[in-house]
């Protein structure tokens, strides 16, 4: 199922949550962080619809603000994971991963805004699987790598391509502003048996934009792993972005975005115009 943490991150939930898990069978199921009336809650999904907090009261959905469902130290994206979207961007597939970072500022929950930058051309969305890592970890081996995963979420790389030119890509000004990427609704642990058996989709106006297989990946999860966590530590909640396939079109104020991804759910938000005085 699905799952969430603390607003520090990597603990477990505890009381209630804890006697739950025990209930139904474990930690495998869906978890949330979100806001309900001015106060943070963690929770479960109980049925379709339906959150449980950490007293035991319920909230439906539609009545919540959710958060990005953990809360990392770091969200690193590799780009051109896909070699048609490397194609269609007319590019050579990178020999090793392309990494870049993306900040704090641009994290966002379900159903949040994404904000259009005032005086910018082309801006689009980026479906991707998300993986969280659950513990503290360096130099870890691709053979290894799965054991420091806690599970899965959906990301939308939201990016300007008015500011992706070939002597570097991509910079932090395509990837860093305000809103630009979206994740969740859930943290699932537990339920994705293979994750290179996944169909992701990108809906616009509910108009499918983009549709492909992470059986495609150029680089896998357990080489992503390895080679970031060679030179870098990676600690619990960390996300890694695994790219998106081709299929970029134009969003505008008023368009909405939908992702999905088998066995994950639905991240869904709308796009809205920066105010002038910005």
């Amino acid at each position: 199922m699905k799952q969430a943490y603390d607003e520090e991150g990597g603990r477990d939930y505890k009381g209630l949550l804890d006697m739950v898990y025990d209930i139904i069978g474990g930690a495998d199921m869906k978890y949330a962080r979100f806001l309900t009336r001015g106060h943070y809650h963690e929770g479960i999904l109980v049925e379709p619809g339906m959150l449980l907090d950490e007293s035991g009261t319920s909230h439906h959905e539609d009545e919540v603000t959710f958060l990005p469902p953990v809360m990392p130290h770091s969200v690193i994206g590799v780009a051109l994971n896909f070699a048609d979207h490397a194609a269609e961007l007319s590019v050579a597939t990178p020999e090793e991963p392309a990494l870049f970072f993306k900040p704090p500022n641009t994290w966002i929950g379900h159903r949040s805004t994404v904000i259009y930058p005032n005086n910018v051309d082309y801006l689009h969305y980026e479906v991707e699987l998300a993986v969280v890592i659950g513990r503290r970890c360096r130099k870890v081996c691709a053979a290894d790598a799965f054991d420091v995963v806690r599970g899965y979420t959906i990301a939308n790389d939201v990016t300007i391509r008015d500011f992706v030119r070939n002597f570097y890509r991509p910079p932090v000004r395509a990837k860093g502003w305000d809103t630009f990427c979206p994740l969740g609704p859930y943290l699932v642990v537990g339920e994705i048996s293979d994750p290179y058996n996944l169909e992701l989709r990108a809906y616009v106006n509910g108009e499918l934009r983009q549709r492909a297989s992470t059986s495609l990946f150029v680089h896998t999860i357990p080489q992503l792993i390895e080679f970031i966590s060679s030179f870098m530590t990676l600690e619990p909640n960390d996300i890694l972005l695994t790219g998106t396939p081709r299929g970029l079109s134009h969003v505008r104020p008023g368009d909405v975005m939908r992702l999905e991804i088998d066995g994950l759910g639905a991240l869904e938000n709308s796009v809205v115009a920066e105010p002038e005085s910005a």
